[in-house]
């Protein structure tokens, strides 16, 4: 099932952000996502895949700038459609908030990088430290 998170979902939240395979958060980055996570859960909406009575993964975009902050999925649940599910709500959302284009980064050479290739998401150069940056028109 697929629902806007809410406050009370939001260790359960965590606990898939840290459990993935890739892209894992590296301890310098983990308080810049806790802080853009408050200002998501106060002024957008994360998406989130519920199954087995918990939530196995969410998407969420930043409306202040066309991102989509994260898609994640906990890895016994991978493999499922849950991420082509979840992504286009994300998107929906940089739609309505007015923009044309949403932007994405991930890691070169990982599940992640090909799910974007395989569903529509055109490179568009690497960033310093080698991700790849994703583009898509909304």
């Amino acid at each position: 099932m697929i629902r806007k998170a809410t406050l009370a979902g939001r260790p359960r939240i965590h606990d898939v952000r840290h459990a993935v395979r890739e892209n894992p958060l590296s301890p310098a980055s983990a308080a810049k996502v806790d802080e853009t996570a408050d200002w998501i859960f106060e002024n957008a909406a994360f998406w989130v895949w519920e199954d087995d009575g918990a939530v196995q993964g969410f998407s969420v975009a930043d409306p202040r700038d066309g991102t989509i902050f994260g898609l994640f999925i906990h890895p016994d649940y991978e493999g499922r459609g849950i991420a082509r599910a979840l992504l286009p709500r994300a998107c929906e959302d940089l739609r309505a908030a007015g923009f044309a284009a949403a932007i994405l980064t991930t890691g070169p050479g990982t599940r992640a990088e090909r799910f974007y290739r395989a569903n529509g998401w055109e490179e568009t150069g690497r960033q310093g430290d080698g991700e790849v940056i994703f583009r898509k028109t909304l």
